[in-house]
């Protein structure tokens, strides 16, 4: 049996251990980090595009994505990859994925997919094509990033297969315009939520650029 005497030194102890350690934890979370050195290489960066489609598991490694009688400007992409460090980095896997000449991706079998790893040097090759260049897209709308939140009432079966995909999407089609809809806006009767899409959608349709 302790003593109350010794029981006291020993919670105080580990009070005083407890508020050290605390103590160290907030001034580790308060010490700026330093920020990550740019490996600039003198050309602009590339800008931000559209998010998705994305990534699709078990993809075919490969260097060239060309196929026999496949349309499109052909090009060779060749780059590479780089540690925080400005060092190359080699076994990087890189996952390749894009449209066709028409803007079209493959969500069913892998054409345009593949991935490889970078060699000893870092540097990584890809065969492919130039995508559609005159086709613009933005994404409207998104799932939830977790599945538990992509229905916050009642029951739903495959919700990952929803979440961080594209809920609404414009795009231009040649001199037409296009508003995708991946669920229905006008469920169970007219709402206040998501009427403004369709009516938004009608108006987009006919207005300028």
């Amino acid at each position: 049996m302790f003593s109350s005497s010794t029981r006291r030194n020993v919670l105080g102890a580990g009070v005083l251990a407890a508020g050290s350690l605390l103590a160290a934890r907030g001034g580790l979370a308060q010490a700026p980090m330093p920020p990550t050195p740019a490996c600039h290489d003198g050309d602009e960066a590339t800008p931000a595009q559209t998010a998705g489609p994305f990534f699709k598991p078990s993809s075919p490694e490969r260097i060239d994505l060309l196929e026999t009688g496949m349309a499109g400007q052909k090009i060779e992409l060749v780059g590479f990859v780089l540690s925080r460090g400005c060092k190359p980095l080699a076994g990087v896997l890189i996952d390749a994925w894009q449209a066709d000449d028409k803007g079209r991706y493959d969500n069913s079998g892998f054409r345009l997919r593949g991935h490889q790893f970078t060699d000893a040097d870092g540097r990584y090759r890809l065969k492919t094509i130039v995508p559609a260049t005159d086709i613009q897209r933005w994404v409207l709308a998104t799932y939830p990033e977790d599945e538990r939140d992509v229905l916050l009432s009642g029951w739903i079966a495959g919700a990952d297969r929803l979440t961080r995909k594209a809920a609404a999407v414009a795009t231009t089609y040649g001199k037409g315009k296009i508003v995708l809809f991946g669920f229905r806006p006008q469920h169970r009767g007219q709402t206040h939520a998501t009427f403004p899409l369709v009516f938004n959608a009608l108006w987009w349709s006919v207005s300028g650029p």
